[in-house]
């Protein structure tokens, strides 16, 4: 019988694991990862051959996972995470500002705010190259998922480098074309009136959202989407009413503002980065370039 001290396995089998995991098929992680289908193949045989396990059932429709590998997902997760903050540290060493640097950011925020920011601190360090994480999930600071977050909430982990950089306003909105035919609601009760646009599951957040206004209920929404580019994408295509942020609508003219005095939510903005990097000079320069950009974009409501 075979041990992982005969055959250790290497790094290329448990990303090709994590490539099967992630499409479910050979061929598909194959293209992801730039192999071929059989050098795929040999590496799970390989690894399932070193770990003593079954990882995936086999059928013609593709590589299904089973307990085992699921089980050992969390960790090559945190593996593959160490290894590409690794990467990144080795690409930023030598003089000046330098390397791969990565974000994470919520979709609005990642898409509509910090392209121009990141855009400026690129001409400035020219050597300095941005990987960008759409997320509107807590990605894990200490585990090196990411260089430097931007939420829309205080992190709470330990040994991380935080800062407030502003409070950003959202308030609904409407296209100005909705509303010439639809008519422009007076109070929030009016609002059952329109076609709304919302999310589709519940968070934390929207449940305590929902305790001062009711009305952000998912039976009421005419469109529903837990993507929130999605969402403006429907307020910008005049489908109907809903919550976006006060700076970025006030830049599109096709945008009004509906009830301003009754629907006013305040998000805290904060930008965060472990302790450990701010020695690094590419972690360094991207976080303040972060913290200036977003102050100026809040500031400008």
């Amino acid at each position: 019988m075979h041990t992982l001290t005969d055959h250790p396995p290497n790094w290329d089998w448990y990303r090709s694991f994590l490539a099967v995991l992630e499409t479910g098929s050979l061929s598909a992680a194959g293209r992801a990862m730039g192999l071929t289908q059989p050098t795929v193949g040999r590496h799970i045989d390989q690894l399932e051959s070193a770990l003593g396990l079954k990882l995936f059932i086999r059928s013609f429709d593709g590589y299904a996972a089973t307990e085992a590998a699921l089980e050992l997902k969390p960790y090559l997760l945190q593996v593959a995470a160490g290894d590409a903050a690794l990467r990144r540290v080795a690409s930023s060493q030598g003089a000046g500002v330098q390397g791969c640097v990565r974000i994470s950011a919520s979709e609005i925020i990642g898409v509509e705010v910090l392209p121009p920011i990141l855009a400026t601190l690129r001409q400035q360090h020219p050597q300095l190259v941005i990987e960008l994480v759409l997320s509107n999930r807590a990605d894990d600071l200490l585990q090196r998922e990411a260089d430097i977050a931007v939420r829309m909430f205080r992190p709470t982990q330990e040994a991380l480098l935080v800062r407030r950089v502003a409070d950003i306003e959202v308030g609904l909105h409407a296209h100005r074309d909705y509303l010439a035919s639809q008519g422009t609601p007076a109070s929030l009760e009016q609002l059952e009136q329109h076609a709304l646009i919302g999310f589709d599951r519940e968070t934390a957040f929207i449940r305590r959202l929902q305790q001062q206004y009711p009305l952000l209920s998912r039976a009421r929404f005419a469109w529903r989407s837990d993507s929130d580019l999605a969402q403006l994408a429907a307020l910008r295509a005049g489908f109907g009413i809903g919550a976006c942020q006060v700076r970025l609508a006030s830049a599109d003219p096709r945008l009004v503002r509906v009830l301003a005095q009754e629907f006013s939510v305040r998000l805290e903005t904060w930008v965060a980065m472990h302790e450990d990097l701010r020695n690094s000079p590419r972690c360094a320069v991207t976080f303040a370039a972060l913290v200036q950009g977003l102050v100026a974009y809040a500031g400008a409501d």
